[in-house]
């Protein structure tokens, strides 16, 4: 039984705690009050206040798990929440002896290049906006903290956009045409289940002293136009979108999961139609 620590309970965190807490001592790290999964300790702090993580220098994780989110869509929050705050919290790990691995949670946001190609862990980040600049700034953060150390690995797990239950933003779009973009652009996805299950795949690979990559794109096998997903969405919820015209693809890009395929991982909900089906049905 390994120690885990999961810093930022929200959906994700919550999901991927009650994918290890069964065969795990599991940690969790959150600012609010109200009650988190069950079957974990919780540890009521702020990534962003470092007198609040002492209790976290004597707790000895063998795997971090950092998984927070951004207050807002400002350039100053990501680099509290993202970058101050993932530094503050492996401060707190400078004298565990124990510390095996530290994943943290990034996002594919930090490819905003436009391409027709498919892009892959090889290629560039190169953000587009601070978002994505803020996120790369951290993954560099974790790396150079890891090459200090010498003693643990870390891995960037860069997720597309998550769906899942309660995640509705896509299937309420689709019922009302006129709130549809102008532009028609690549998308990527992954379920929040498959999300948080890859994740506790990975950790117990860790564990189990098997090598992981230090970076995985977390995405479906299905990068789809947005307006093919929007037309199946209606179609599934009985609107009759058949007169709006498909824009031409004008951006976005192709993400590839084939290093995540490669690890033998298996995906509950391998496209938009399996995934939004089952979503669907609990909405009946």
């Amino acid at each position: 039984m390994a120690n885990i620590l999961i810093v930022g309970c929200g959906d994700l965190g919550s999901t991927i705690a009650s994918n290890l807490k069964h065969e795990h001592q599991v940690t969790g790290l959150r600012r609010s009050i109200h009650a988190a999964t069950s079957g974990m300790q919780t540890i009521h702090a702020d990534v962003t206040l470092p007198n609040t993580l002492k209790q976290l220098e004597t707790l000895n994780p063998h795997i971090v798990i950092y998984s927070v989110s951004a207050d807002a869509q400002t350039d100053a929050s990501y680099q509290v929440q993202y970058v101050t705050g993932l530094k503050n919290i492996l401060v707190t790990q400078t004298n565990n002896q124990v510390l095996q691995h530290v994943f943290f949670i990034s996002s594919t946001r930090l490819y905003g290049q436009k391409t027709q190609d498919i892009l892959d862990e090889t290629s560039p980040a190169i953000p587009s906006d601070f978002g994505g600049e803020r996120l790369l700034e951290a993954e560099n953060v974790l790396k150079d903290m890891q090459l200090k150390s010498k003693s643990w690995k870390s891995t960037s797990m860069r997720l597309s956009g998550i769906y899942g239950n309660g995640r509705l933003y896509l299937a309420n779009m689709a019922k009302d045409p006129a709130r549809w973009p102008a532009e028609n652009n690549w998308s990527n996805r992954i379920h929040r289940d498959d999300a948080a299950g890859f994740m506790a795949f990975l950790v117990e690979k860790v564990l189990n002293q098997q090598t992981i990559d230090d970076t995985y794109i977390v995405t479906d096998d299905m990068p789809t136009q947005q307006y093919e997903v929007l037309q199946w969405l209606a179609a599934q919820q009985g609107v009759d979108a058949s007169s709006v015209e498909t824009p031409s693809i004008s951006g976005g890009k192709r993400l590839s999961n084939k290093r995540l395929r490669d690890t033998g991982f298996q995906l509950q909900y391998p496209n938009y139609q399996v995934g939004y089906s089952h979503i669907l049905k609990t909405l009946d």
